[in-house]
């Protein structure tokens, strides 16, 4: 495991910074665990303006020999049960010639330390089935499947495309 990789706060008015989020987006879009497709055009151009004008959006970088090789894309919820906000995870990646050395644990690691700057209750994310490698590593991390009650299951992540 690496210790020479750096974590640093995306900065959407960098242009390098916005060029990373962009490729290492794409990267992980034709990843199979991410759709197996590349990032149509229009997102390409649109994601770093678009995420820019959200106020709730924050990002960290790994960075490993001045290269950007992990980007985390966060989105600030609310929590209505525990009356504070939530985090939610909504990308983790590691660009696949760097996975093995640690960065997703390093920018999940700092990630949850600007939620609870954050006064953040909790974080949030979802996983695919079967990546259960992605799997492993967030239950190393302390997280759990989603449920209230054993008896009615854990919850599910469900979309309506509109």
């Amino acid at each position: 495991m690496s210790t020479d990789i750096q974590i640093v706060a995306v900065d959407l008015s960098k242009p390098d910074h916005r060029t990373a989020v962009v490729d290492l987006l794409d990267c992980y879009a034709m990843d199979p665990m991410g759709g197996g497709e590349p990032l149509s055009q229009q997102v390409r151009k649109d994601l770093p303006d678009a995420l820019a004008r959200r106020e709730n959006y924050f990002g960290v970088f790994a960075v490993k020999d001045n290269k950007y090789i992990g980007l985390v894309n966060c989105f600030e919820g609310f929590s209505t049960f525990d009356c504070r906000p939530l985090l939610n995870i909504h990308d983790v990646i590691v660009a696949s010639e760097s996975r093995g050395e640690g960065a997703s644990r390093l920018m999940l690691e700092a990630v949850a330390e600007l939620a609870r700057k954050r006064g953040c209750g909790k974080l949030t994310l979802e996983v695919l089935q079967g990546n259960t490698l992605a799997q492993a590593a967030y239950r190393a991390l302390g997280f759990a499947p989603y449920g209230l009650d054993p008896k009615m299951g854990n919850a599910m992540f469900w979309e309506k495309p509109l």
